[in-house]
């Protein structure tokens, strides 16, 4: 049996970290869905300033709505939820058949918001209401100032993947507020049923702490949060706060594992995807990790409920001089800016090739 298959029997999600319009168009993500059991994908600035500069395939649509009259970031918002809309539509049979469970696709806002509260809830009611899809998560990370954001979108009723959680504290603080959000759903007499997921970044970890570890410590960080965490998320699951939640309708924020892509070439490539096997989770996985998983991966095993051995492990890396809660703050505040950069360099890419479109588009001096 295919390994991604057996991930998928096992009762995790694997969705795609990645969208492209080439993916799209050539039946590549059909494909995906097909013979690799993915059901989701996740977009960031970082997968669209690539997708739109690695190639044409995005000059036609960004001609066409320049002409419109679309410039910045409303153009790429339209821009890119062409292409999300249209994976929505071919995860739509996975998320009626799941009953809204799997089968989404996500969109972040400006993470130039990432500070400003209002702001992140006014840009994720925008892109909900624009993108026509019931399947589709906006994304808002879990920092302190979005944590107030998560809880006030879902008890307005939309769908929020949040991102940029790194420690067991953080998905806690995310958990919380969408805990709120639907209390208070509950209590207006609204419908306590809202998507959301919270996504636990893994990879970027042991790229920070490997460094400051001995060998035998090496690449075990992430795993360790992540075992720790899902510890927090199954206890929360069995919690009589979230009982009564689900008994009035209510359906859980599942954990989402992120960032699995071994970035270490000296590590096996599949290191995360087999680690973070666990039922009632997602993997957003990246095409290189989607091909070496499905080529050659293999389980082992199921991480346990408990959390295995990650206090240990931790307890360890702490006695190594890694001040875990310290740095889970600085991988959140360096991720927020990694995806301002992005963020600046994709509008900038779009303002390049809109200006070009123009200049081609616009009749010669000879011809007038």
């Amino acid at each position: 049996m295919n390994p991604t298959r057996q991930l998928h029997d096992l009762g995790q999600s694997l969705w795609l970290d990645n969208i492209t319009r080439t993916l799209l168009d050539d039946g590549t993500l059909a494909r995906y869905i097909a013979e690799y059991s993915i059901t989701g994908l996740t977009s960031n600035p970082s997968i669209f300033d690539a997708a739109i500069g690695g190639g044409d395939a995005y000059d036609a649509a960004i001609h066409g709505k320049t002409l419109a009259g679309l410039a910045g970031e409303a153009l790429f918002t339209e821009l890119a939820l062409e292409d999300l809309r249209r994976a929505a539509d071919l995860f739509r049979p996975v998320f009626d058949a799941t009953d809204q469970v799997d089968g989404w696709v996500s969109m972040e806002i400006s993470p130039l918001l990432a500070a400003d509260t209002a702001g992140s809830v006014a840009a994720a009611r925008q892109i909900h209401e624009q993108a026509r899809r019931a399947n589709l998560f906006v994304k808002i990370p879990g920092t302190p100032q979005g944590v107030a954001a998560i809880e006030q979108a879902i008890f307005l009723g939309i769908p929020i993947n949040v991102t940029l959680l790194f420690s067991c504290a953080q998905y806690q603080a995310a958990a919380e507020a969408y805990l709120r959000g639907i209390e208070r759903r509950l209590a207006a007499g609204l419908d306590p049923r809202v998507g959301s997921v919270a996504s636990l970044f893994i990879s970027r970890w042991d790229v920070a702490g490997n460094a400051q570890l001995p060998a035998d410590l090496h690449h075990k960080l992430g795993i360790a949060v992540a075992l720790q965490t899902y510890r927090a998320y199954r206890e929360l699951l069995a919690s009589s706060r979230w009982l009564k939640l689900a008994a009035a309708g209510a359906r859980p924020q599942r954990l989402l594992w992120a960032s699995t892509g071994t970035k270490d070439p000296a590590a096996p490539d599949t290191l995360y995807v087999s680690a973070l096997a666990a039922p009632d989770t997602i993997d957003t996985i990246p095409e290189k990790t989607l091909h070496a998983f499905a080529d050659h991966g293999r389980l082992q095993g199921v991480m346990p409920a408990d959390g295995g051995d990650a206090e240990a492990v931790l307890s360890q890396i702490a006695g190594a001089g890694v001040d875990v809660q310290v740095l889970a703050a600085k991988l959140q505040q360096d991720g927020a800016l990694s995806f301002v950069k992005s963020w600046q360099q994709l509008l900038q890419r779009i303002a390049q090739k809109s200006s070009a479109s123009a200049l081609a588009g616009a009749p010669s001096t000879a011809a007038r």
